[in-house]
């Protein structure tokens, strides 16, 4: 249990943080790719835990109520990293569910935990976030708006694993006489 509450001391940290460099635009989404392996030490994908993933769901669930953010939550590979998702956001942003549920070994222990606990959730295909995290290297870029900026904190790592926070800017265009906001 007291390592659970350190991890969990991390990502508050961590978000904390994030939320000093960056503002958020509220009801707009916050990636979270996370492997519970990773944090523990093992290769990803080999020791999922819900666990885990229930330590770390009340800081990343209180943080986006906090900024009014939508929480999408990278599956694995195993499902082509699609998201599970509140029904909310899915129609406000025309994101289409698709047919999977999130399994432990099949979409990993913190997508799973999430389905189970977001209110009305469903799985969609991909997002486009403004910002997100993540913890393990799960690839979390494809579902980021096209410029991501990173975000860099004193926490690098939850347990073992490797974080990397990013938000992302609208792209400039139009040269040097173009004028920027």
């Amino acid at each position: 249990m007291e390592i659970l509450n350190l991890w969990k001391l991390q990502l508050e940290q961590l978000l904390s943080e994030m939320a000093e460099q960056t503002k958020f635009t509220p009801h707009t989404v916050f990636v979270v790719g996370c492997s519970t392996s990773e944090i523990a030490g093992q290769r990803i994908g080999t020791a999922g835990a819900l666990e885990v993933a229930e330590a770390l769901f009340e800081p990343l669930h209180d943080f986006a109520k906090k900024h009014k953010l939508f929480l999408a939550f990278q599956g694995c590979e195993h499902i082509n990293r699609a998201l599970t998702i509140e029904r909310e956001a899915a129609d406000k942003f025309g994101y289409e569910p698709v047919s999977v549920l999130p399994a432990i070994n099949a979409g990993g222990s913190m997508s799973t935990y999430a389905y189970e606990h977001l209110k009305d959730s469903v799985v969609v295909e991909s997002v486009r976030a403004n910002a997100g995290i993540d913890i393990g290297q799960t690839l979390i870029g494809m579902h980021l708006k096209p410029v991501a900026v990173p975000i860099r904190t004193s926490i690098d790592k939850i347990g073992d694993a490797v974080v990397t926070a990013a938000t992302t800017r609208p792209k400039l265009i139009g040269g040097e006489r173009a004028v920027y906001v």
